[in-house]
């Protein structure tokens, strides 16, 4: 993907520490007391311009959210939403997913949302996708024990070596989903990616999975 580059982008993101958080690194184990309350925190890994998240924080203000987005012109759109917005449940990072566990601690996050990742189809880049085992092990690591992942895709071949990292990790496949948009999923909030592609008459692909505790 070509980025388009917006100069401006550093100045009005440091603008906006309320919007922005600042040294993330400094809240870890302690996001609770940014938002100023005891309730769920769900991120998405890979914001994009903000959509997705902004329509959720919309829908679920019982629900705190944070989109994480590590090119500055990219989370800048989503930055604007928000400041338009004015939503107190959002919170917007700017940092690298591949350092998640210097920013939440185990117990921090209650679900994760990837949505339209890059699918990085070249075998040799298999370590690369959000649903590696590696990714899997840290976002364990900052969930609640039996903590989620939401994930959605346009690519048939991510989603197939998706549902078998997952099952190889030993996630619960609670939900799955071949063509979204003709299921009977109810409240589904659509990224930029997924109204592009379903305009043009691309499949969606959906699955939740689970991690599991002891106890189930």
């Amino acid at each position: 993907m070509r980025l388009r580059n917006k100069p401006w982008a550093k100045d009005k993101i440091a603008e906006n520490p309320q919007y922005v958080v600042p040294n993330p690194a400094e809240y870890k184990g302690n996001w609770k007391e940014v938002f100023g309350n005891e309730n769920p925190l769900h991120i998405e890994v890979g914001t994009g311009k903000g959509q997705f998240l902004v329509g959720m924080a919309k829908q679920n203000p019982h629900i705190n959210y944070i989109g994480i987005e590590m090119y500055e012109s990219v989370i800048l759109s989503a930055l604007e939403r928000l400041i338009e917005e004015e939503l107190p449940n959002l919170k917007l990072l700017n940092v690298d997913a591949n350092h998640l566990s210097e920013f939440f601690a185990k117990n921090d996050v209650d679900r994760v949302y990837l949505n339209f990742s890059d699918p990085w189809p070249k075998k040799r880049h298999a370590k690369r996708r959000l649903t590696y085992k590696t990714f899997l092990s840290m976002y364990e690591n900052l969930l609640v024990d039996g903590g989620e992942i939401h994930f959605k895709t346009d690519n048939q071949g991510l989603f197939e070596y998706s549902l078998t990292s997952f099952s190889e990790y030993g996630l619960l496949l609670k939900y799955i989903s071949l063509d979204l948009h003709k299921s009977d999923f109810e409240g589904n909030v659509m990224t930029e990616y997924e109204e592009k592609f379903s305009q043009k008459g691309s499949r969606i692909y959906r699955c939740e999975v689970k991690y599991l505790n002891e106890k189930d």
